[in-house]
């Protein structure tokens, strides 16, 4: 072989070599921008709640990264040697003890009695009331206010207050504004409208709904990121500037983490014990009061199921996980919440009796205004929205509200139609 074959087959050699490792380049790229899809839809898809699945990880998802921070718009990754005390990303939390549930019960009461405050400031004679005086009158109040909450103790400061105790964010979050805020009695409100005939009021009710609640937590997140400026820039210790001192003591040491579970289940069963009375004293008379007594009874039980289904969040669908942005647990919630809801209203206007109305109304407010949620739900809508992939924020919400819709059209509107509601 020649001096010019020779360097012939160099030259081809080195070409195929540099087509070789560019096409190498180019599948690690194309794969690392999979798996940063991967990562970011298991992400959003977990901005809300995961459910029980945070007793048994350290936050981490099936992707082995911690939960996800919004920086300029996109959602990233958090690697859990990047944490530290002073700069905690705002969607960080941490790992917290079995003795959750319990706080996040303790929190139920609490929530029934703002709700029912917050509705009753909007009582019957305003725009929305339900035609049969119930304790639905409107629910937006209450949406509206838990939205912006959750901007700051869901969000913001989340992180920050799970440093101190893991059992107070959740407890605030899952627990408190979790359940403050109802999918259900809004799905009903549009059902209701469109038994009376008013269409547009209704579609203007998804619309005008969505969007307060979407600006709600926007303006919460802003004004946290504003105290959380003014703090820094005063030399104020805000509330997320606990003392070493405090932090020693933290709820997930065993003794600690007895004493407290100790604790609540101790307040649980004393405000079981308190307002079983009440709802009995109460029961055959009737009235707001009675129903009131009884959703504080059986909140906690929605709060379980919604917690319990959190699970499905960042799982996606079948084995091989498809559509892993969906938050399927806070959907089925959402969907199941609202669906019982339809079907429970549909017996009360049935049955027509003052026991019925009591039970139904009690169990209507507290269990399955517990078991939906739309602080949870539109911080994942916010995620979203935040995200690379906007159009995925929408397409949840459509989802969510067509699903509700539809089988409450059936278990609801379609009696409705064809025997007619007095």
């Amino acid at each position: 072989m020649d001096h010019h074959s020779l360097e012939m087959e160099s030259r081809q050699s080195h070409s195929f070599g540099r087509l070789s490792a560019a096409n190498s380049s180019r599948r690690q790229s194309l794969s690392s921008a999979q798996y940063d899809d991967t990562i970011e839809s298991e992400s959003v898809s977990e901005a809300g709640d995961i459910g029980d699945r945070i007793l048994h990880s350290n936050r981490c998802s099936a992707s082995g990264r911690s939960h996800f921070s919004l920086d300029n718009g996109s959602v990233v990754p958090i690697q859990d040697n990047i944490l530290s005390s002073t700069s905690l990303p705002s969607h960080l939390e941490k790992l917290p003890s079995p003795s959750v549930d319990l706080q996040t019960d303790s929190e139920e009461n609490k929530k029934v009695l703002a709700r029912y405050c917050l509705q009753k400031l909007f009582g019957p004679g305003v725009i929305g009331a339900t035609s049969d005086g119930s304790y639905m009158y409107l629910d937006l109040p209450s949406n509206m206010v838990g939205s912006f909450l959750m901007g700051w103790f869901g969000v913001v400061f989340k992180g920050d207050i799970s440093m101190v105790s893991d059992q107070l964010a959740i407890g605030l979050t899952t627990g408190f504004l979790g359940s403050l805020t109802t999918f259900s009695g809004w799905n009903q409100k549009v059902l209701d409208l469109c038994i009376e005939g008013h269409w547009i009021f209704a579609a203007l009710a998804i619309f005008i709904g969505l969007f307060l609640v979407a600006y709600s937590i926007i303006f919460g997140i802003e004004t946290a990121k504003g105290f959380r400026w003014l703090c820094k820039h005063s030399n104020i210790k805000s509330f997320f500037g606990i003392p070493t001192c405090l932090r020693a003591c933290n709820l997930n040491k065993s003794n600690c983490l007895l004493t407290i579970m100790a604790m609540f289940l101790l307040m649980l069963g004393l405000l079981w014990g308190l307002f079983g009375a009440l709802a009995k004293n109460n029961f055959e008379s009737g009235g707001s009061k009675a129903q009131l007594f009884l959703a504080c009874m059986v909140g906690p039980f929605g709060v379980w199921m919604r917690w319990f289904l959190a699970r499905f969040n960042g799982r996606g669908l079948g084995i091989a996980g498809h559509v892993k942005w969906m938050p399927l647990g806070t959907l089925a919630a959402n969907v199941l919440a609202a669906s019982l809801m339809a079907a429970l209203t549909t017996l009360k206007k049935t049955v027509k009796t003052k026991s019925c109305d009591t039970a139904v109304s009690g169990i209507q407010f507290g269990l399955l205004g517990c078991l939906s949620t739309v602080s949870t739900f539109i911080a994942e809508f916010h995620a979203m929205r935040e995200s690379l992939h906007p159009w995925r924020a929408y397409a949840y919400a459509m989802v969510t509200f067509v699903l509700s819709f539809l089988l409450g059209t059936l278990v609801y509107l379609v009696p409705g139609w064809t025997r007619g509601y007095d």
